[in-house]
This record gives C-alpha cells, sequence and structure tokens, in this order.
C-alpha cells in the first residue's frame, strides 16, 4: 500500500504540473512566463520516475512474491503470532493528496488584495539617467512604477498636471479609500512585492476588481521629491479585463 501512495503521488503530481504548465495560464499564478519549461520538465520527471517505480515494484513483487511471503510466515511465528502489520499508510500521510489533486482540479487564486493589503509599497528604482520629455498623447497610458518615479524623483514635475491612465486591481486603504495596485514577482509568488496609487474621488470598486484609472495628481507634498504623495484625482474609473500575466507591472495592450 505504501509503494501505492508513493507511485500515485509522483504520477499525480507530475500530471498536475503537466495540465497547468501546457494546456493552461495557471501556472502564471505562481511564477514567471520564463520558467514555464521547468515546470514541464519537471512534471515529466515525475511521471517518469512513478511509472519506473510502479515497473519496478511490480518487477520485485513477481520475482520474490513467494519468498516474501515464507519470510513474513516465519517472522510471524517468531513473535509468537504477534507480529505487527506496518504495510499501513499514516492517515497523514493522504493529506499529501490534497495538493497535488489541486493542481489538477482546482488551482489557487492568483495574489490578490488580501495579499496588498499587509504589503508595504515597494520603493521603485532611482532613475538615474533623467527622464525623457513625456509623450503629447491627452491622456497618457503609463505604469505604476513610472508614475511613481515621476511624482517623487523628475525635477521637471511634468507629471503634475498631465492626465494619465493607470491600469491595476483594486485594494482596500485606510480610512475607507483605495489604492490602484499591482503586484509583482522576480521568481514566484513567494517573493511578491506590491506597487501601490492611492485613488480619490468616485466611488470605490469592489477588491480585486481590475480597473483602469484616468485623472491627475494628487497634490500633496513636493511634487518632484520623496515627500510627494504617489495619488491619483480620479476622473473616470472604468472596469477592464483582468491581464493574463497579471505580475507585471506594464501597459495593457491596445
Amino acid at each position: 500500500m505504501k509503494r501505492f501512495v508513493q507511485v500515485a503521488l509522483l504520477v499525480l503530481g507530475g500530471l498536475g504540473l503537466l495540465q497547468t504548465s501546457l494546456f493552461t495560464d495557471e501556472y502564471l499564478r505562481f511564477v514567471k512566463p520564463g520558467m514555464r519549461w521547468l515546470l514541464i520538465v519537471s512534471g515529466v520527471v515525475l511521471v517518469g520516475l512513478g511509472v519506473l517505480e510502479a515497473l519496478a515494484a511490480r518487477r520485485r513483487r513477481d520475482a520474490h512474491g513467494a519468498h516474501g511471503a515464507h519470510e513474513a510466515h516465519e517472522a510471524h511465528q517468531d513473535h509468537g503470532g504477534q507480529g505487527h502489520d506496518h504495510s499501513r499508510v499514516p492517515r497523514v500521510a493522504w493529506l499529501l493528496f490534497l495538493p497535488v489533486l489541486s493542481l489538477l482540479f482546482y488551482a489557487p487564486p492568483a495574489l490578490g488584495s488580501y495579499t496588498a493589503s499587509r504589503e508595504p509599497a515597494k520603493v521603485v528604482a532611482v532613475q538615474d539617467d533623467g527622464f525623457d520629455p513625456l509623450p503629447a498623447t491627452s491622456p497618457l497610458p503609463i505604469t505604476l512604477t513610472e508614475f511613481t518615479q515621476r511624482v517623487q524623483q523628475d525635477r521637471s514635475r511634468a507629471i503634475g498636471k498631465r492626465a494619465v491612465q493607470l491600469t491595476g486591481f483594486v485594494s482596500p486603504a485606510g480610512g475607507g479609500g483605495w489604492y490602484l495596485t499591482r503586484i509583482l514577482i522576480s521568481c514566484c509568488a513567494a517573493d511578491a512585492t506590491t506597487l501601490k496609487v492611492r485613488v480619490y474621488g468616485g466611488t470605490t470598486p469592489k477588491a480585486d476588481t481590475w480597473v483602469t484609472v484616468t485623472g491627475t495628481w494628487h497634490a500633496s507634498g513636493k511634487l518632484g521629491t520623496s515627500s510627494a504623495a504617489v495619488a491619483l484625482d480620479a476622473r473616470g474609473v472604468k472596469k477592464v479585463r483582468k491581464p493574463t500575466n497579471a505580475y507585471m507591472d506594464a501597459l495593457p495592450l491596445g
């Protein structure tokens, strides 16, 4: 029975990885796109190990079945008929099937507002080379990272009166407000960091809703310095479709 559980865990775990990485985009909830091939290889290896273990167990059973039964009978007699059955799998071991089966039938949801509300905003990198002039497009599509850099680092204050568009998901803020949020990962979901832009004005959308916000910088603090608030006065909020890869701070396609 123990051998069966080992084989089943290996095969089901491998099939779960292959299902997630080959036939769906659900693997993007856990790792970056570049790691897809590692998941595929891992799935193939696990299935292969499970099959090899099953074949090896069958050969051992066929070759030593009679001999093993004889030894077991003698061991039972040596213990005065008081031998114990060690072939049973501990009940707790069956819990290992839960995460394995979840890969096949129910992948955990992507990180969202629950994680973001418990994480401080990521400190964006300093733009050492200065800033290029902003395009004349109005409203200007911009990422949360660039908006933060422009607000707190751009001494030209070019972002001050510009209408901009930012896209992310909704996470709650203290005092009943909300943040436009992005979660970024360097390798996998375990190292996730959070970008946040506080939004003022309008009705607060439901948490985890993906939206595009059009607005202007919320004047608080000195623009172009670290005292400037990373915040937006919203003129419009539009619900949008969640991007395939939600762990990037990228402009929406189209």
